[in-house]
């Protein structure tokens, strides 16, 4: 009876133990799967954070590939947009020139005289008021009186027309201090030119 005791508690004792191991095992499990949840539902919110953060990436793409999102100019716009600049203030000089024809035909027709402010440049020998003297000497060249609708570039092209080889930076240069975006009317400039006598 002793042998049948002694094995029966040995298969109780083992039956506790195992019991109790797997108890333990069933804790480490739960915790596992616990922390295994967490990672998941980690994941979950970081895959959330990543779509949202591509749709914004995508959003912007777009917006940067649309023509009108990029609102500023290159060179190249700049220098069209001068060279369209000078091509429409040519166009009004010759047209302001066609005017001043056509004012002269009909002052002829009707017996009038109209004054055309283009007349023949007075030789002056000396340099302008308001600049120095260049070195070697005084500049040869006129003085014009500016107009109403005057500009430096119209001068210019009125004094090559009377064959006085000129250029607007030319003048800007004899005349220091002239504000070629302010002309005054009635200020008289000095118009250089090297071939005057």
């Amino acid at each position: 009876m002793k042998k049948i005791s002694l094995w029966l508690f040995i298969l109780v004792f083992t039956a506790s133990f195992a019991r109790a191991q797997d108890a333990a095992t069933q804790q480490q499990i739960d915790k596992l799967s616990g922390q295994i949840q967490d990672i998941e539902d980690a994941q979950a919110t970081q895959d959330k954070s990543i779509s949202a953060l591509e749709k914004q990436i995508s959003d912007l793409s777009g917006k940067l590939n649309q023509p009108d999102a990029n609102t500023f100019a290159s060179a190249d716009d700049l220098k069209k947009l001068a060279e369209q600049v000078q091509e429409i203030d040519k166009k009004r000089q010759d047209d302001n020139d066609l005017i001043l024809k056509q004012l002269e035909k009909i002052a002829k027709a009707g017996g009038g005289t109209v004054s055309h402010h283009a007349a023949a440049p007075v030789v002056s020998t000396t340099t302008p008021d308001n600049a120095s003297p260049a070195p070697g000497g005084p500049q040869k060249g006129y003085d014009y009186t500016i107009a109403s609708g005057d500009t430096i570039s119209a001068i210019a092209k009125r004094c090559r027309a009377q064959g006085v080889k000129v250029t607007s930076d030319e003048i800007l240069k004899a005349n220091p201090g002239l504000d070629p975006k302010s002309l005054v009317v009635g200020k008289k400039i000095f118009i250089p030119d090297a071939n005057a006598k």
